[in-house]
C-alpha cells in the first residue's frame, strides 16, 4: 500500500515522502479499512512540525481523521466488510489503516465521502465548544480564523441557536459568504481595528470568544469581551503566545479556558456524545449547510494538496482521496 511518512518533524513540504508498505494486520478487536477520503487539518500540519499536544513516533504517517469501507472485520463482528465508516486516528494518510472497532462510527448513507471523511473534528469540535459556552439565544459571540473549516460549522450552529456571530478575516471576498452563512459581523483585521469595531457593533463587548490563533490576534479578541465574558482556546495558528492583559482578567473578571475535543468527548456521558453525533450529523445532511471543498487529490500529488491548502484566502477544505 501507499502511505505518506516523516522521519524528522519540519514543514511537510520538505519531511513528507511517499513509499510502499505492507498493509497492516488488524488484531481481534481492530478493523481493517481501505480508506477513500481524508481531509486536511491545521493539527495535521501542527504534529508534522512538531508543534502539536501529541508528539510523533518517528516514522509516523501523518492526519487524524478519515473515512473508508472496512476490508476486514473485527472478530466480534461489530462491523461487516464492506460497511463505510469514519474514524479518527494517528496516521491516516495511507490507503489502509487498522483501528479499534470501538472508535469507528457508521457513515450515513446518503452522507458522501467528501462531508464524511470531515464530518468529526471541526464540526464536533464546533457543537462542543457551543455547549460548553453557554450562549443563549441574542448573546454575543466572536469566532478568530472565521473562514476557517472550524468557523464556518460554528457560524451555521451558533445562527441555528440564535446566538449572534461575529467572525474575523483577513481577506475582504471572505466577508459577504460569511454574512451569507450567518455571520451577522465580518471584520477584516488587516484593514478595521477589531476591538473598535466590536465596540461599535456589541455593546459593552461580546459575551465569549472562540480563539484558533493566538498572538497579537488573540489578545486583541480578549479584550473585546465584556464584563465577565469568557475566551474558548483551542487553537494557535499564529505559532505565537497570547500576551494576557492581567488588567483585564482582575478588573473585567474576564475567564479564559482551552479546549480540546478529545478531553471533551471524555467528560460527557454516552447519552450526551450519542445525542452531539445526532445534532451534527443532521446538520452536515441538511440541504442548505454549507461544506466547503476547495480541491480534492490522489496521495502521491500530495505536494500540490499542500500547495493548495497554502494558498491565501482558501475556501474550502483540501482532500486527499484514494
Amino acid at each position: 500500500m501507499k502511505e505518506l511518512i516523516f522521519e524528522e518533524t519540519g514543514m511537510p513540504e520538505e519531511v513528507l515522502k511517499i513509499r510502499e508498505s505492507d498493509r497492516p494486520i488488524p488484531k481481534d478487536h481492530e478493523i481493517l479499512v481501505k480508506v477513500t477520503a481524508r481531509n486536511i487539518n491545521p493539527s495535521d500540519i501542527m504534529f508534522i512540525r512538531g508543534l502539536y499536544g501529541i508528539t510523533p513516533v518517528l516514522p509516523s504517517s501523518a492526519g487524524f481523521e478519515a473515512c473508508g469501507v472496512v476490508e476486514k472485520a473485527d472478530a466480534t463482528g461489530k462491523f461487516e466488510e464492506g460497511t463505510r465508516v469514519m474514524f479518527t486516528t494517528i496516521g491516516t494518510w495511507r490507503e489502509y489503516v487498522a483501528v479499534p472497532a470501538e472508535v469507528a462510527i457508521p457513515v450515513p448513507e446518503q452522507m458522501p465521502d467528501e462531508i464524511a471523511c470531515q464530518a468529526f473534528v471541526n464540526p464536533m469540535t464546533a457543537y462542543g465548544m457551543i455547549e460548553k459556552s453557554g450562549l443563549e439565544e441574542g448573546q454575543w459571540l466572536l469566532i478568530t480564523a472565521g473562514a476557517s473549516a472550524f468557523g464556518k460549522f460554528a457560524i451555521q450552529l451558533a445562527k441555528e441557536k440564535g446566538i449572534k456571530v461575529a467572525a474575523t478575516v483577513r481577506h475582504d471576498d471572505q466577508k459577504d459568504y460569511l454574512k451569507k452563512i450567518g455571520a451577522n459581523l465580518v471584520i477584516n483585521t488587516e484593514k478595521e481595528k477589531l476591538q473598535k469595531v466590536i465596540a461599535k457593533h456589541c455593546a459593552g463587548g461580546v459575551h465569549v470568544v472562540f480563539d484558533a490563533v493566538g498572538g497579537a490576534l488573540g489578545a486583541r479578541a480578549l479584550s473585546s469581551l465584556r464584563n465577565k465574558g469568557k475566551m474558548l482556546v483551542f487553537g494557535a495558528l499564529a505559532l505565537e503566545n497570547m500576551p494576557v492583559n492581567s488588567g483585564l482578567l482582575i478588573f473585567k473578571g474576564l475567564t479564559i479556558e482551552g479546549f480540546w475535543l478529545s478531553s471533551w468527548m471524555e467528560e460527557i456521558d454516552s447519552k450526551s456524545r450519542s445525542q452531539a453525533f445526532l445534532n451534527v450529523f443532521g446538520f452536515l445532511m441538511k440541504e442548505d449547510s454549507q461544506i466547503d471543498i476547495a480541491g480534492k487529490f490522489p496521495l502521491v500529488s500530495f505536494k500540490e494538496a499542500l500547495t493548495a491548502y497554502n494558498l491565501p484566502g482558501r475556501n474550502g477544505k483540501i482532500l486527499l482521496i484514494s
